[in-house]
C-alpha cells in the first residue's frame, strides 16, 4: 500500500493540490484524470519520490518494492536489451553485477567467499535464477524477438525502446507501479497485451493516461485532480464520466429549486413585511431566507472546446472510387494496387501496421501527392478536407491567431473569427497569440477549426487525437459521430474509432480488406 498524508505542492502562489490524503490499495488499479496542467503526471513524481511535496508526506508498506515507467529513452544506451529490463529491480540488477566482478576475481578470497554466499542467498530470495527468462517473456510478449534481447539499447529504434522500458517497468512483480502514458507509441498489439496484463496484475497500479478505453478496460478507480484536490471515486472511466455530469446536473437543478424558493421568500417579505398582521411570518420568512445557503458549483478546470462540423452541402450517391492506386517512397511500395469505393454513409476507419502507408493514402487523396499508377474518382457534390498527421507547414508564418484563421474563413469579422476561437478555447488576449508558438494541442484546435470552417462535406482525418487532452478527444470523438457527412480516418484512440467507424479499412502488403461494422466487431475475427 502507497498512501498521500495531507500532501500539498505549491509553484510560487500557485497551488497545484492541497492535503491530499489518499489510500492506494493493493489489488487495485487507479486512473488518474484531470486538465492538462492540473499535475497528474507532478502527483506520479512525488508518489515515486522524485519531487518533494510542499508540504505532507508519502509512505510504503515496508519491504514493498515500487517501480516507475521510464520516460528518457536515451538513459540506458550503453547497456543491453536484457539488463535495461533486469534493472527494473535495481537490487537484483546491483546482486547480479556485484556477484559477476567477485567471481571474475582471479584472487578470490574467504572473504570474498563469505560475502558471494550472502548475495546468492538474497539473489535467491530475489528469484533472481529466472530473471533473464522472466525478462525475456516480457519482451517477446511485447513485441521484442529474442535476436535483440542482448543488443545494446543505442541499436535499437525508438518504438522499440518504448517498449523496453515498459519491461523493465513491470519486471520482477513490483507491488507498487507508477505508468505515465504507458500507451504512447506502443502498437495495438503490445497496448492489448499490457492491458491484458495489467486486469490480471495483483499488486497497486497508478497510472496516468489520455486513452479512454485503456482507462475503462484496467481501472478500478479514477482519481480526479480538480478544485486543487484529488478525489477517488470507485469504477472506471466512463463511470466516473457518466456520475460527473450527473451530479453537476443534480446540483444545478438543486440550486434551481432553491433560487426559485428564495425568490418567494424575497416576495412574500417585500410584500408583507409592512404589514402588522403578518409580520410574525414575515420575520419568520426572512429567518428561512438566511438559512438557504446555494451550492457551490465551481467551475471545473475542465475545458471541453465545441467541436462541430457541418457540411454546406448534402453528400450525393456518387462519392469516391480509388482504382489500383500505387506509391512508391524513397524505394518502398508503400501502396500496391489499392482499390476501393466510399458510400455516402461511411466513416471509415483505415488500419496499417506501416504508418506511412496510411498518411500516403491520404495525401493522394487530399492532393497533396501524385499516385504512381492507378485513377481517383470524386462524385460531383463532394468537398473534402484534410486533418494532417504533420501540421507544421501550416504554421510557417508569423500570423496571430485571428489572421491565420480568417484564411480559412467566408466570414472576415474579426467578432466572428474572436467568438469562433472562443469555442476553441482561445479566449481574450490568447486569440492574439502567434501560430508559430502555439504548443501541439493548440494546433491541433486549430487544424480543426479549419476544418470546421471549410463546410465541407468530405473529411479526412490522420491522427487527429495526437497531443489533445482528454476533454478535447472527447469533444472531438462527439463532433466526428454527429458530422453528417462521409469521414475517413485513422486513429490510435480505441473508443474513437469504435464509437464513429461503420467500415473498417486495412492496408496490407497483399492488398486491401473492407469489412462493414465497428471496430470491435473486426477484431473479433482474430481473437476467434
Amino acid at each position: 500500500m502507497i498512501t498521500a498524508n495531507n500532501v500539498t505542492l505549491r509553484f510560487g502562489k500557485r497551488v497545484l493540490f492541497e492535503d491530499v490524503n489518499i489510500k492506494f490499495l493493493k489489488g487495485n488499479c487507479y486512473g488518474i484524470i484531470g486538465a492538462n496542467g492540473a499535475g497528474k503526471s507532478t502527483f506520479l513524481k512525488i508518489l515515486s519520490g522524485e519531487i518533494e511535496p510542499s508540504k505532507g508526506d508519502v509512505s510504503i508498506d515496508k519491504g514493498e518494492r515500487i517501480s516507475v515507467l521510464k520516460q528518457d529513452h536515451y538513459a540506458f544506451e550503453e547497456y543491453t536489451v536484457m539488463d535495461t529490463v533486469i534493472m527494473g529491480n535495481q537490487e537484483l540488477y546491483r546482486i547480479m553485477k556485484e556477484k559477476d566482478e567477485i567471481y571474475s576475481k582471479p584472487d578470490f578470497s574467504e572473504q570474498d567467499g563469505m560475502r558471494a554466499a550472502k548475495l546468492e542467498e538474497r539473489f535467491s530470495e530475489l528469484d533472481g535464477w529466472n530473471a533473464e527468462s522472466d525478462a525475456a517473456i516480457l519482451l517477446t510478449d511485447l513485441g521484442i524477438g529474442t535476436e535483440n534481447h542482448y543488443k545494446y539499447m543505442r541499436e535499437m529504434e525508438a518504438k522499440d525502446k518504448v517498449k523496453i522500458l515498459l519491461a523493465q517497468a513491470l519486471f520482477g512483480n513490483p507491488d507498487i507501479l507508477l505508468l505515465d502514458e504507458p500507451t504512447n507509441d506502443l502498437d495495438m498489439k503490445a497496448i492489448n497485451w499490457l492491458q491484458d496484463f495489467l486486469i490480471d496484475f495483483e499488486n497497486t497500479v497508478i497510472v496516468v493516461s489520455h486513452d479512454r478505453y485503456f482507462l475503462n478496460k484496467v481501472c478500478t478507480h479514477i482519481a480526479d485532480v480538480d478544485f486543487g484536490k484529488i478525489k477517488v471515486y470507485p469504477g472506471n472511466y466512463d463511470f466516473w464520466y457518466e456520475s460527473s455530469q450527473l451530479l453537476l446536473k443534480q446540483m444545478k437543478e438543486a440550486n434551481k429549486k432553491k433560487e426559485e424558493k428564495i425568490k418567494e421568500l424575497q416576495d412574500f417579505i417585500s410584500r408583507f413585511s409592512a404589514n402588522a398582521s403578518k409580520s410574525k411570518q414575515a420575520t419568520s420568512r426572512k429567518k428561512s431566507l438566511e438559512k438557504i445557503q446555494l451550492e457551490e458549483i465551481k467551475p471545473s478546470n475542465r475545458r471541453y472546446p465545441y467541436i462541430d462540423f457541418k457540411p454546406d452541402r448534402e453528400v450525393g450517391k456518387e462519392v469516391l472510387v480509388v482504382k489500383n492506386l500505387s506509391k512508391t517512397i524513397e524505394g518502398e511500395k508503400v501502396l500496391s494496387h489499392v482499390s476501393f469505393t466510399v458510400n455516402r454513409e461511411d466513416k471509415i476507419a483505415i488500419l496499417a501496421e506501416n504508418e506511412i502507408a496510411k498518411t500516403t493514402l491520404f495525401q493522394i487523396l487530399a492532393g497533396e501527392l501524385e499516385p504512381d499508377e492507378g485513377e481517383i474518382i470524386w462524385g460531383t457534390t463532394i468537398t473534402k478536407n484534410y486533418f494532417p498527421k504533420d501540421n507544421s507547414k501550416l504554421f510557417e508564418c508569423d500570423l496571430n491567431l485571428v489572421d491565420w484563421l480568417r484564411q480559412y474563413s467566408k466570414e472576415q469579422d474579426e467578432t466572428y473569427i474572436r467568438s469562433f476561437l472562443g469555442r476553441m478555447l482561445f479566449s481574450g488576449e490568447e486569440s492574439l497569440k502567434k501560430v508559430n508558438v502555439l504548443s501541439g494541442g493548440e494546433k491541433v484546435r486549430c487544424v480543426l477549426s479549419k476544418l470546421m470552417l471549410s463546410g465541407a462535406n468530405f473529411l479526412i482525418f490522420d491522427e487527429p487525437t495526437n497531443h489533445l487532452d482528454m476533454e478535447s478527444i472527447t469533444s472531438l470523438n462527439e463532433g466526428m459521430k454527429k458530422f453528417n457527412g462521409v469521414i475517413l480516418f485513422t486513429s490510435h484512440d480505441h473508443q474513437l474509432t469504435q464509437t464513429v467507424a461503420n467500415r473498417i479499412m486495412e492496408i496490407k502488403e497483399e492488398g486491401i480488406i473492407v469489412k462493414d461494422g465497428t471496430y470491435d466487431e473486426y477484431l473479433a475475427q482474430f481473437t476467434k
